[in-house]
């Protein structure tokens, strides 16, 4: 299972790396376009919007399985201690509980879309099938978030070899 991981994981990274570079690059040529020639890119705002979500939510699994979110260390030396290993798996449920309501109310927006057929503004693109990626990738980080690994304290020394 792991090196199907950890393929899954590179395709993942280098998904976002094309992502972020098509979003670099339209930013770019929109900026260039309407800076020196007066003519920007038409829909940059729906191709931003749309490669902007997509980047996020394709990457929240990822960052959940690694516990890459925001924390704050200031408690560590004691809450990461063996005996607040149930308090980490509660907050691990906390944690998929309300990714699960994300991917829930995502797929309730997915047949919303589909019924008043909800496009972006500029370029007509149908809104469904990025409510669909926001609810899949929600609905799967909450299932990692159940099985991330419990965190480790990792001193400053040891922070700087990694």
């Amino acid at each position: 299972m792991k090196p199907v991981g950890q393929s899954l994981k590179q395709f993942v990274s280098l998904w976002l790396v094309v992502l972020l570079s098509a979003m670099v690059a339209l930013t770019f040529a929109d900026v260039v376009g309407r800076r020196l020639l007066n003519t920007p890119v038409f829909g940059a705002n729906d191709l931003t919007e749309h490669l902007m979500a997509m980047i996020i939510f394709s990457g929240l699994p990822l960052l959940t399985a690694q516990r890459g979110h925001l924390s704050i260390d200031l408690l560590d030396p004691w809450l990461l201690k063996p005996h607040w290993r149930a308090w980490h798996k509660l907050v691990d449920v906390l944690i998929a509980f309300v990714l699960g309501l994300i991917a829930w109310e995502y797929l309730s927006a997915v047949k919303e879309a589909r019924a008043i057929n909800e496009i972006s503004p500029a370029l007509m693109i149908p809104r469904s099938w990025m409510y669909g990626l926001i609810a899949a990738t929600s609905a799967l980080a909450a299932v990692l978030a159940l099985f991330a690994p419990m965190p480790q304290l990792i001193h400053l020394s040891q922070e700087s070899t990694s």
